[in-house]
């Protein structure tokens, strides 16, 4: 039945999406408001001087679930920043966590500033003054409430939070673990700038060996040459779609940005792109494809799957109906509105969800927190050992091969290939994709072992929102 009333907010959306999914469950009296509540959220107003006055800054960082501690969750720059939207990604932060069997309670932050307003300098300045609002009240701590990168951050921001943190706590050794997504030379793990792309592409891949969940979705074999639209040319959509056209052989049709899109039938170059983009600041004049201004018009363009990957609700009531594409995979938090969710599933189109698309960056960030806990590379010990028995096999191969009697030799590549010993990046990529596969299958069983469940993001709810009960059971509630 197609929704008459406006269109919910975000946090509105996602609390829909709650309720329809513990409306299937048999949870204890009061254990379903409680995880969906938000424990706590912290205000802060501070002041920077900067160009010779005082400007004051509004910032925020929600804790919604402490069922597990550190709880976890990005800061966002945005002057769109606001408490509803804070607690709503706070909210999906736990359920993504539970189902990727992160050990994290759910959390976010976020400051209403635009970065393009500021120079380095200054960024640092404002940057540094809202973590040490937070880290005082141990909402930022190793052991109590782990940021990460988000829309408007990265990897600069992260080092100098980690800085900030370490000169006021001088003596915790593990103070590196205050926040994740750091730069390698501050304490990051190899393929943490990738890992929420890359966590698109193996959530694909496990979607495309579902023989069954392929055939609801009305498609057929796998990746190679499927049609892609990517909305958000921004670090998680640029390596999406990087990886699913050189890995996996997808043909990217379509990338959208916020001032514009490129379109080619014959498929988009996406490094030519983005260098373009960074060049001129508009995707406009690129010669590989065509330029539309109205980009958002491109999301109704033909197309096996649609990637969107900046903002939240950019799939909504107005623009349901004239989407075309039969798989959905969201790879920003929210894009597709909880009315436009009814429409979707009406219309027979497979959405694979957000807290399941996207987890590859909490994924990663845990192996960070892990190795800073650790202070140890991840194959550090193990890699040379391992190199050693393989060298023994390819020894005994090659004195079998000169074997005059036995016509048969190495491919060329094999030693090279068999010999190496998996370093920090195999691990990282290894250890996502495992997670990615199993948080799948736990949604898969539901979805097609249930006749009441019938998309993938009720399923997802159903086995996060038991993973958080269960740990509430055991603390005793």
């Amino acid at each position: 039945m197609i929704h008459s009333s406006p269109e919910p907010s975000f946090r509105e959306s996602v609390d829909m999406m709650f309720n329809r999914a513990v409306s299937l469950m048999d949870l204890r009296p009061g254990l379903e408001e409680k995880i969906r509540v938000c424990n706590a959220t912290y205000t802060v107003r501070f002041g920077v001087r900067l160009r010779g006055e005082i400007r004051t800054f509004t910032g925020y960082r929600s804790v919604h679930s402490e069922h597990m501690e550190p709880v976890k969750g990005g800061i966002r720059f945005s002057m769109g920043v606001n408490q509803d939207e804070v607690e709503a990604l706070a909210a999906l932060m736990t359920y993504k966590c539970a189902l990727v069997e992160a050990p994290f309670g759910g959390s976010k932050g976020g400051l209403c500033v635009d970065p393009r307003e500021y120079e380095e300098h200054e960024m640092e300045m404002i940057t540094r003054r809202f973590a040490y609002e937070l880290i005082k009240r141990d909402l930022i701590n190793p052991a109590q409430n782990v940021p990460a990168p988000d829309m408007g951050t990265g990897e600069r921001e992260m080092a100098w939070i980690a800085d900030q943190y370490k000169r006021m706590h001088t003596t915790d050794i593990n103070g590196a673990a205050c926040v994740t997504g750091k730069p390698i030379n501050a304490g990051g793990i190899q393929g943490r700038t990738e890992a929420t792309g890359r966590g698109v592409q193996y959530a694909l891949r496990a979607f495309f060996r579902d023989d069954e969940g392929v055939k609801k979705a009305g498609l057929k074999g796998g990746l190679n040459g499927k049609r892609v639209i990517v909305q958000g040319l921004g670090n998680v959509g640029y390596h999406a779609a990087n990886l699913l056209s050189e890995e996996d052989g997808c043909n990217v049709v379509a990338v959208i940005e916020y001032n514009g899109a490129i379109c080619n039938d014959d498929g988009i170059d996406i490094h030519a792109l983005k260098r373009h983009i960074i060049e001129e600041g508009s995707p406009r004049g690129f010669a590989g494809g065509i330029f539309v201004e109205d980009g958002d018009s491109v999301l109704e363009n033909d197309c096996d799957i649609l990637i969107p990957a900046a903002l939240e609700g950019v799939i909504n009531l107005k623009n349901v109906r004239q989407i075309k594409a039969q798989l959905i995979i969201e790879a920003a938090n929210g894009p597709v509105t909880a009315g436009a969710d009814d429409v979707l599933r009406e219309m027979g189109v497979v959405i694979i969800p957000d807290m399941y698309a996207n987890a590859g960056g909490v994924t990663v960030s845990y192996f960070e927190w892990v190795k800073n806990l650790g202070h140890i590379r991840f194959g550090r010990m193990g890699r040379r050992q391992e190199e050693s028995r393989h060298q023994l096999v390819v020894d005994e191969l090659d004195r079998i091969s000169r074997d005059t009697s036995i016509n048969w030799t190495l491919s060329p590549d094999f030693k090279d290939k068999y010999l190496r010993g998996a370093g920090e990046l195999e691990l990282v990529r290894s250890g996502l994709d495992d997670t990615m596969r199993t948080a799948y299958q736990s949604m898969s069983d539901i979805w097609h072992g249930r006749e009441d469940v019938t998309d993938l993001r009720t399923a997802a709810y159903l086995v996060a929102i038991g993973k958080v009960a269960a740990s509430y059971h055991a603390k005793g509630l």
